[in-house]
C-alpha cells in the first residue's frame, strides 16, 4: 500500500509552484489537472474555473518559452487573465499558495516582451 497523502491538492500546488520556479512550464500544466477534472465532474465551477486559469497561465508560458509559439501564448494567456479573480472568492486548503501560484505566474509574464 502508498501513502495517499502525497497526492494531495496541498502537494500538487507546491508542485505546481517548484516547477514554474524553475521553468518547467509543460510539466508545470499538468500537476494541477487531476484537482481541476475533479472539481469539474463535482460541479464545483469555481474552482475548476481558477485551477482552469492557473493551467492556462503555465501553457501560455511554455508555449511562449518552451515551444516558441508567440501566437499560441497570445491566445492562451487572456484564460488565466479571465479567471485569476476566481482565487479571491473560493475555498481552497493552503489558499496562500495558489496565490503565490498566481503572482509568480504574473511576475514571469512581465519579462515577456512581445
Amino acid at each position: 500500500m502508498y501513502d495517499k497523502t502525497i497526492f494531495t491538492q496541498s502537494t500538487a500546488i507546491r508542485r505546481f509552484i517548484y516547477a514554474l520556479e524553475n521553468k518547467l512550464f509543460v510539466e508545470a500544466h499538468e500537476l494541477l489537472e487531476h484537482d481541476w477534472k475533479q472539481y469539474k465532474k463535482n460541479g464545483e465551477r469555481d474552482k475548476a474555473k481558477a485551477l482552469q486559469g492557473l493551467i492556462n497561465g503555465a501553457t501560455a508560458l511554455a508555449l511562449y518559452y518552451t515551444k516558441n509559439k508567440p501566437e499560441g501564448y497570445k491566445k492562451v494567456w487572456p484564460v488565466f487573465e479571465k479567471y485569476k479573480h476566481l482565487l479571491d472568492i473560493i475555498q481552497l486548503e493552503e489558499k496562500e499558495k495558489f496565490y503565490e501560484a498566481r503572482d509568480l505566474l504574473i511576475i514571469i509574464n512581465n519579462n515577456i516582451k512581445l
